[in-house]
This record gives C-alpha cells, sequence and structure tokens, in this order.
C-alpha cells in the first residue's frame, strides 16, 4: 500500500512553468507529508514510488543512474532518507531494456550495478517496467536483476511487467517463475483516468481468473495497477466501485492522485479501514467473479476469520446495466460455489436506477449451520447473526457497489474455541497457499 506518481503526473518535467505538480524532489516530499499527515501512513499506506522520468538522459562515468539534477538536487539518497524519516518506504523505477518507457537509461548491462545503486540509497521498491527489451529475455532477465538485489542483502520488493509484455508478444508467461522471482506483477493494460479503462481491467480479470487466481498468495500479488480514485475519470459511485473490486482481488493499493486537493468524500474511500482490512486480509485468497448477468456482477473473496472447515465472505455486488429498470438477481448455490467469501455486488449499468438484487446466504456459498455476521462496509450497517438461509436483499446504484463481509461464527452452545488463523486452510482453489517471505 502506498502512493505512486505515475498516472496522477505522468512525464511532467517542466519544474519552470509548472513547479508545483512536476516529477521533482519537492513533489515526492510533500506527498510524503501528507501520507502521514492525513492519517493515509496508519492505516497501511507506506510506500512513497518515484515512477519515471526522474533520471539524467545519460549514466555518469561509472556507469551509474544519475538522477536528474535540476528536478532532484539532493540526490535520490537525500530523497529516500527524506521518506524514511517519516516512517515510510522508498521506492523507484527502472526498466528493462535499453530506455524506460520515456526513453531514459534502461537497465540492460547494468544489472548489477543498478541493484547496489539501489540499496546504496536505501530503496524499499523496484518497479522494473519492460520497454525497449525483447520478451524472450524476460524469463532470464527478471530472475537476475532478482538475483542482484537480494545480494545486495536489502530487502526491497520487487515489482514486475514481465508477464503484461509476454502477454502483448502471444507468449505464454512462465508464472511458475514468475511467482518464485517476483513480488507482483502486471497481467494487464496501464490503467487510465476512466471507468472504461477500470471496467476493462476487471472484465480481464474476470474473464481470466482461472488463469490468474491460482498464481496470487502472501509474498507474490497479481497487480491490476494503480487507484484512480479521486482523479477526474471516475464518478464517486465508479471510485467507491474501483476500491471495492481491488479489494477483493487482493491487489496492491497504490494511489495516483493529487493528496493536496483531493475531496473529503473521496478521500474516505482511500481510507474506509474495514475495506481495507478485506483487501490486506491475511489468507492472501484473491477473490473470483462468482456471477455475470446482464450487467449484475457478484465478486466474492474467502477471508478471516476461520471456523473449522468454513471461510469469512466478503462479498461485492455490482451493477453494469445501462437500461433503466431495476433488477432482481437469483443464483443458485451450484452457480456460486460452496465457500465462504467476501462479496461485491456491482452493478455496471449506468441508467440512472439502482437495482435489487437479492439472494439467500447460501446461495452465496455461506452455508456454515453456526451462521455468519454480516456487515456493509460502505454503509456500516451492521446485520447481526445471518443463518445461510437468509436472505439478503441489495440496492445497487448505477455503475456503484455494494460489497459485504460476512464473518462465520462459532458455535457457542458447544464450547468449540473459534481460531482466526490456521497453518492449512481448505482452499476454493484446491492449493494451499503459504505465507512467504521474498526478500528483495
Amino acid at each position: 500500500m502506498g502512493w505512486l506518481a505515475w498516472e496522477r503526473f505522468r512525464c511532467n518535467t517542466d519544474c519552470k512553468n509548472d513547479p508545483e505538480n512536476c516529477i521533482s524532489e519537492r513533489l515526492f516530499r510533500s506527498m510524503a507529508d501528507l501520507l502521514v499527515n492525513e492519517g493515509y501512513a496508519s492505516l497501511g499506506y507506506e510506500y512513497i514510488n518515484v515512477d519515471d522520468c526522474w533520471l539524467e538522459k545519460e549514466r555518469n562515468a561509472f556507469g551509474q543512474l544519475v538522477p536528474d539534477r535540476q528536478r532532484f538536487p539532493r540526490g535520490m539518497k537525500s530523497l529516500s532518507d527524506y521518506v524514511h524519516s517519516k516512517g515510510l518506504k522508498f521506492g523507484i523505477y527502472q526498466d528493462f531494456g535499453n530506455y524506460t518507457c520515456a526513453g531514459y537509461p534502461g537497465i540492460l548491462g547494468y544489472l548489477e550495478t543498478d541493484a547496489n545503486t539501489f540499496a546504496d540509497w536505501s530503496v524499499d521498491f523496484v518497479k522494473l517496467d519492460g520497454c525497449y527489451s525483447h520478451p524472450l529475455e524476460m524469463d532470464s532477465g527478471y530472475p537476475e536483476f532478482g538475483y542482484y538485489l537480494n545480494l545486495t542483502g536489502r530487502p526491497m520488493l520487487y515489482a514486475c511487467s514481465w508477464p503484461v509484455y509476454q502477454i502483448y508478444a502471444g507468449m505464454q508467461p512462465n508464472f511458475s517463475s514468475i511467482v518464485t522471482h517476483c513480488n507482483m506483477w502486471r497481467n494487464f493494460d496501464d490503467i487510465q483516468d476512466s471507468w472504461a479503462s477500470v471496467e476493462s481491467i476487471m472484465d480481464y480479470y474476470g474473464n481470466n481468473q482461472d488463469g490468474i487466481v491460482p498464481n496470487a498468495g502472501p509474498g507474490h500479488w497479481n497487480d491490476p495497477d494503480m487507484l484512480i480514485i479521486g482523479n477526474f475519470g471516475l464518478s464517486y459511485e465508479q471510485s467507491k466501485t474501483q476500491m471495492a473490486i481491488w479489494a477483493i482481488l487482493a491487489a496492491p493499493l497504490l494511489m495516483s492522485v493529487d493528496l493536496r486537493t483531493i475531496r473529503p468524500e473521496y478521500k474516505a474511500i482511500l481510507q474506509n479501514k474495514k475495506i481495507i482490512g478485506v483487501d490486506q486480509d491475511p489468507l492472501g485468497i484473491q477473490g473470483r467473479r462468482i456471477y455475470k448477468h446482464k450487467g449484475i456482477e457478484i465478486w466474492s473473496r474467502p477471508i478471516t476469520p476461520l471456523y473449522q472447515n468454513y471461510f469469512s465472505y466478503a462479498v461485492a455486488f455490482v451493477n453494469r446495466r445501462t437500461d433503466g429498470t431495476p433488477s432482481d438477481v437469483a443464483v443458485t448455490l451450484k452457480e456460486l460455489g460452496y465457500f465462504s467469501y467476501a462479496v461485491a455486488f456491482v452493478n455496471r449499468r449506468t441508467d440512472g436506477t439502482p437495482s435489487d438484487v437479492a439472494v439467500t446466504l447460501k446461495e452465496l456459498g455461506l452455508a456454515s449451520p453456526t451462521g455468519y455476521r454480516v456487515e456493509d462496509l460502505y454503509e456500516d450497517v451492521d446485520y447481526g447473526v445471518l443463518s445461510p438461509q437468509t436472505k439478503i436483499k441489495v440496492k445497487v446504484n448505477p455503475s456503484g457497489v455494494v460489497i459485504l463481509r460476512a464473518d462465520v461464527q462459532a458455535d457457542y452452545n458447544r464450547r468449540v474455541p473459534f481460531y482466526t488463523t490456521q497453518r492449512t486452510v481448505y482452499n476454493p482453489l484446491n492449493q494451499v497457499f503459504r505465507i512467504r517471505n521474498n526478500n528483495f
């Protein structure tokens, strides 16, 4: 979790005419201050990440990267030290190519040199893009750079663009290797400041989830890209939807927004503790789209706490329809599966009329006979403990979402202890995820 410059500030290097918004140490120091002073850091947003366009056009005489001398006059070690002085972590960008995407020096030929440079600068997060490189070389190049990062002895989170460039090239990425060598990776297009872009990412992850979901787990994450909440392209309802779906996807939460000017209602979405709690759930199981019909979608994710073989749930209902008519949704247990999740109801309609969605907990896969405590995470409504036979009905605004958390309850009458964690859990993906620390 943290803040990233790219989507909001792009490659603005005009510090003469736009000093407040150009890619410079001034911008990153300001955002570090706001991350702490406005309460983001206390909620888990801990990274301040520099993206492209921070470099001089040439390396120095020793082959080392040099930050732009005008925009970063005190250098990257000074900026890193400032970020660390705030109790935050510092991230930086490079590219596995001859050049970065914006045309600055890439990493090819300098993998060990750049890894040592980043360690010397006390970097905590390295994003390695894939412009100006050959996708075939990524299978060896990305692991090699990870090796040099590890060799420095400094823990650095390693974010790879490895699979997306191979997918663009028509290749099948080796996800066994990617999961082993990277902490997070991109699968799809860069996010843009629009609802259409968010929808395209949702569709990609939903349509390809059988191949994507099994790769995610603690220490290794699919990355659907940045949160654009609080910028220009999303309405309030659409912003709530992005936050909810990213939480269901167990996505890294990297904001790319001007924290100096964000409106309070959008700040509240980004600071929703309960949805952040779903996103950061320690099981690390990525959720799925479990229902899609006429613009209504249901996304769900298994979360803690656990009781016997039952997960708790988060559920998101999404309305993506545009025809102007409220809709009832009925689904069967067979269609949804037999497991516990966090669930999001998504309305992808844009007709101006909320849609009604009515399902029983059992139809959502919540089958524990001990029941579930159900809570609406945006409206902050606690529905109490409900049985699997209980029918719940929600109204989902156009291009909006309702996200519910259902915590499985212990059978207190039998005095069975209620464990919130266990070493091995029954996984709906037929895979046991193990907690791993990838120290890059």
